[in-house]
């Protein structure tokens, strides 16, 4: 399990300008990309040795008769409860605000690790008048500008000298994981009991029953798996209950403990704003992908009812153009012995390996007949590929020019890719490259 990190503190202190810079690379800068991460509070970073979750809070006032005020405090207080490593900031220009010594005070009672953090400490004299904050009697402050990523490299392997080790991934590598997502109501629980056969979570029409994940082990076919059910995800702002909003998290940390995702949409309401966010979090945690129909059989059809619904999925969700779609009914049962056949198929295609020289003859006939743009008026140049690693399937590919290379070019190769290899129900990543002169790697650059 990724360790979930919170950043908390009082309005306008910079605690959005240090999620974006911790967040790095992951922007959402083309039309086909979910862009979840831009508009929502939680994101998974991996761009350091030991991946985490990351969570921005609104502003936390301790006293306020404000409404809006008093939600963003109650966020502040789950996001604190949900954590376990609390990043508070304050302001130096600012100092330190009656607000931050009663948080402050708050946070002495908590009982996990708290960074006590002053930010927007953009030269020597803020420096200097930044350790009138050492009365609130904490052991160490670090002083940076988010802004201006001054001191926040410290902060970031402080914190990572308290995650533990990740996880091998040859762990349990024969279990296919199993996670059930979607919004509240949509019946992800009654497809729960339809597939193991028997009453294992509640099952109720009122919306939001589920309010923890639940897993359970089962075997199909003399296959082991972890069925993970999971709380609906509701859009940030309809989150209002103090058990809902842990279950956003709850399920965001499922879809990452999942190899293969069922997200379940409802055959009555089509393909909405939130079911688009929802497989955004899929998509950008890099995981294999079912979509799952559920309620098809109340659906009125006719000759073409099929095909226009799956031309509105493939639609509303073009990043993920790859996973397979069943259409089911979890109440009686229908077609959903083929959910279990989809998630063999997406789990053997997020486990393949390809042979280096297979992968480089793919790879040099897709460069070669079709060049990558100039790059600042230069030619890029294509070395050759290899795959680093499955789980997704993963490539390194070794170039003149790592940064670029435009997404158009790398959505050509993956393409390429799926075609030649059978990689069309699954995510693929590539992973840019440059070479120096004694042929070593530099300047990674990740695309999913």
């Amino acid at each position: 399990m990724k360790p979930i990190v919170a950043i908390v503190g009082r309005p306008n202190v910079g605690k959005s300008t240090l999620f974006n810079r911790l967040l790095g690379h992951r922007r959402a800068i083309v039309d086909d990309t979910p862009g979840v991460t831009r508009d929502r509070n939680y994101a998974v970073i991996t761009r350091f040795e030991k991946p985490f979750i990351l969570v921005d809070t609104g502003g936390f006032e301790p006293v306020t008769e404000d409404r809006l005020l008093q939600q963003m405090r109650e966020q502040s207080r789950l996001a604190m409860d949900e954590a376990d490593v609390i990043i508070f900031m304050m302001d130096a220009r600012t100092g330190l605000t009656p607000a931050d010594v009663e948080v402050a005070t708050m946070l002495r009672r908590v009982k996990k690790p708290v960074f006590y953090v002053v930010n927007k400490v953009d030269g020597d004299k803020l420096e200097n008048e930044s350790a009138e904050f050492y009365s609130l009697g904490v052991g160490q402050l670090f002083t940076i500008s988010a802004e201006h990523n001054r001191g926040v490299t410290d902060l970031v392997e402080n914190l990572q000298e308290l995650f533990p080790a990740a996880a091998s991934s040859g762990d349990d590598q024969e279990i296919t994981r199993i996670a059930v997502v979607g919004r509240p109501n949509v019946g992800k629980s009654s497809l729960v009991n339809r597939l193991l056969g028997f009453e294992r979570v509640v099952a109720n029409p009122t919306a939001g029953t589920t309010r923890d994940s639940i897993d359970t082990l089962f075997t199909c076919n003399s296959k082991p798996y972890l069925l993970i059910d999971t709380a609906g995800i509701r859009r940030k702002g309809k989150t209002t209950q103090k058990l809902e909003k842990y279950s956003v998290v709850d399920a965001l940390r499922s879809i990452e403990r999942a190899d293969v995702v069922l997200v379940v949409l409802n055959a009555e309401e089509g393909v909405t704003e939130q079911d688009e966010r929802i497989a955004g979090y899929v998509h950008e945690a890099g995981k294999g992908c079912v979509f799952v129909i559920n309620k098809w059989d109340t659906v009125a059809k006719d000759n073409s009812t099929f095909g226009r619904y799956v031309e509105k999925v493939r639609t509303g969700f073009k990043y993920l153009a790859y996973a397979p779609m069943v259409f089911v009914s979890a109440l009686t049962g229908q077609r959903t012995g083929k959910i279990i056949e989809s998630v063999d198929d997406v789990m053997e295609q997020y486990s393949r390996r390809v042979t280096t020289s297979d992968l480089n003859r793919v790879f040099s006939e897709a460069t070669e007949s079709h060049h990558a743009p100039l790059a600042h008026g230069r030619r890029v140049k294509f070395y050759f590929a290899t795959q680093v690693a499955t789980r997704p399937p993963s490539f390194v590919i070794f170039t003149n020019q790592p940064d670029a290379i435009h997404f158009s070019y790398e959505r050509y190769l993956v393409n390429k890719f799926r075609e030649a290899f059978g990689f069309d129900g699954t995510p693929l990543r590539l992973i840019f490259r440059g070479r120096d002169r004694e042929g070593a790697a530099r300047n990674p650059r990740k695309a999913a």
